[in-house]
Order: C-alpha cells, then sequence, then structure tokens
C-alpha cells in the first residue's frame, strides 16, 4: 500500500492526472475521470496506477520469454525519452515517422534495413573509395534518411510481440497493423482517447514530458527486470546442464573400469570354449562335405575324393589286407 501511494505521489508531481478540456473528451474514458475542474477532465490516479501495474507485469512476462517489445512515439515531446529508454533496455523503437506497413508488410521493411546495412558495411570495409564522389553522395543521403526512420528497427528479425503506444490516437495506423496482426497493444491513454482499442490501457497524461518519462521508466524497468530473470533463469540451466555432464563423464569412466574387470575374469575360460567350438563347427563342414562328395552333389572332384580315401584307409602298403 504504500508503494502504490508513493506512486501515486509520484504520478501527481508530474501531472499525470490532467486531462483534455472537457469539449474534446470521449465517453468512453467516463470510468477513468476523477472529476473535472476548470473545465479541465482529471484523471483517477487509482486508475493509472492499477493500469500502469497490470501493464508492467504483462511486459515483464513477454520480456522473460525472450519476445520483442516495439515503442512507438513520434509525438515531439516523447520521441527522445522513448528513444533513450528503449535504447537502454536494447528494444526495437519507431520515434520518427510510422512508415505504412512496417508490420503488416514488414519482409519489404526488412529489405530496406538490410540496404542500410550494406551501405554501412561498405563504409567501414572501405568500398566507398572505389566508387565516385556522386554515387558516394547519393548513398550517404540513402543511408542518412533509412537511418532517422529505420534505425530503431534494424535489429528487429521479426514481427515484434507487443507494442507500447505513447498516444493512441496519434498512432492510429500503428494500432490499426498491430491489430490486424494480432499484437498485443500496451497504450497511455488520455481524456481524449478511446481505452477499449488497446488491450492494455494506462490512463495518463500523454502531452507533458514529465508525465511520459515517469510511465515509460516505470514500463521499462519491469522489461529490465523480465530481462534479468531471463538471463539467471538461462546461466541457472547452463550450470546445471554442466553438472550432468560432469556426473555422466564420472559415471562413463566408473562404469567403463568396472566393466574391464568383470570382462576380465572370464576371458580365458570363454576363449577355450570358444576354441573348441571352432573346431567341432570344422570337424562338422568336413563332415558336410564328406557327405557332399557321397552325393555327388559337390562335382565329379568330389566323387572322386570318397573312393580313393576309402581304398587307402583298407589296404595297406605293400598290397597286404
Amino acid at each position: 500500500m504504500e508503494n502504490n501511494t508513493s506512486l501515486q505521489q509520484q504520478l501527481l508531481e508530474a501531472g499525470v492526472h490532467f486531462g483534455h478540456l472537457k469539449k474534446k473528451w470521449n465517453p468512453k474514458m467516463l470510468p477513468y475521470i476523477f472529476a473535472e475542474k476548470k473545465g479541465i477532465h482529471i484523471i483517477d490516479l487509482n486508475k493509472t496506477v492499477e493500469g500502469l501495474q497490470e501493464a508492467a507485469a504483462a511486459l515483464k512476462s513477454i520480456a522473460k520469454s525472450g519476445k520483442k517489445i516495439m515503442f512507438v512515439a513520434t509525438k515531439k515531446q516523447a520521441k527522445e525519452i522513448v528513444a533513450d529508454a528503449a535504447r537502454n533496455i536494447n528494444m526495437p523503437f519507431v520515434t520518427e515517422r510510422w512508415l505504412g506497413g512496417m508490420l503488416t508488410n514488414f519482409a519489404t521493411i526488412r529489405k530496406s534495413v538490410k540496404k542500410m546495412q550494406s551501405i554501412e558495411k561498405m563504409l567501414a570495409d572501405g568500398t566507398f573509395d572505389n566508387i565516385t564522389k556522386k554515387e558516394r553522395l547519393t548513398l550517404s543521403r540513402d543511408k542518412e534518411k533509412m537511418e532517422k526512420v529505420l534505425g530503431g528497427i534494424a535489429q528487429l528479425a521479426r514481427v515484434p510481440a507487443a507494442l507500447f503506444l505513447v498516444d493512441i490516437s496519434h498512432e492510429h495506423i500503428a494500432l490499426a497493423e498491430a491489430k490486424r496482426l494480432g499484437i498485443v497493444t500496451f497504450g497511455m491513454v488520455d481524456t481524449n482517447s478511446d481505452p477499449t482499442k488497446v488491450d492494455f490501457a494506462i490512463p495518463a497524461n500523454d502531452d507533458a514530458t514529465k508525465s511520459i518519462a515517469i510511465i515509460t521508466s516505470y514500463i521499462c524497468a519491469a522489461i529490465a527486470e523480465g530481462l534479468s530473470e531471463r538471463a539467471n533463469e538461462k546461466t541457472e540451466e547452463v550450470e546445471e546442464e554442466e553438472e550432468a555432464d560432469d556426473k555422466a563423464r564420472k559415471f562413463e569412466v566408473e562404469g567403463g573400469e568396472e566393466k574391464g574387470e568383470r570382462g576380465r575374469r572370464p576371458s580365458g575360460g570363454g576363449g577355450g570354449r570358444g576354441q573348441g567350438g571352432g573346431q567341432n563347427r570344422g570337424g562338422g563342414q568336413g563332415g558336410g562335405q564328406n557327405r557332399g562328395g557321397g552325393q555327388n552333389r559337390g562335382g565329379g572332384q568330389g566323387g572322386q575324393r570318397r573312393p580313393s580315401n576309402a581304398g587307402g584307409g583298407q589296404r595297406k602298403p605293400g598290397g597286404a589286407r
């Protein structure tokens, strides 16, 4: 409870509770409005804390699972704040201009990113020195343009799992693309927006820099916590695998020694039996050949060998019987 109270105090000092004029309000924001003062709606900070904690818990679980969360904030007062926060936790971001089809036509966007990366590679390996000045100037300009728009998603290999939007009314194209692809959406929702358009709504002032900064920092802290837990789990898994490998090696070594000792004891007897069996089998084969000779299955030679052996066995040398 004390944490919630301190968080509410911080939100109050940052001006998160200030909404838009009454005439600009969206009726669907009624549950999140606390009161009206001098024609301006005041946002209920209890609702803000609830929405912020729910969004933070969901984003933490997404980050812990290893998926990417894209930050979208193209408003002038939110650009630098969101870009710096996203860089700190190594997440993709769009702060200049949302290109139409950045999510729904992601394959084409990836081609542009690869082109930008190839130009950077040419700069690094000295290929620029071998082309003309005009070509070098053209490529440099193209790279600057693409870096400005696509620099935040250069390391994004696939469509992100979630989107965090600072102003859902201002970023309506990004929101529509995310909805079409079934991506989970989180957003700061002011009194002039429809909170039902996002999966996790955070009722807050989306125009003041302090308000944007405190909400974004809270969200990024939760994501960083999820990433650290993921890293700890990975290290624990690696340690467990190493222990299991060590145990398996020890077991193999000990088992191999025992098998060697057991194998040495009966080796002599087994060998003797094997030799005896081999001789018997040899005799059996000889008998088979004799039978083959008697039946003339082996050809003429087999037939000739039998009578010659029989005659030699019956007569003694010298013609005596």
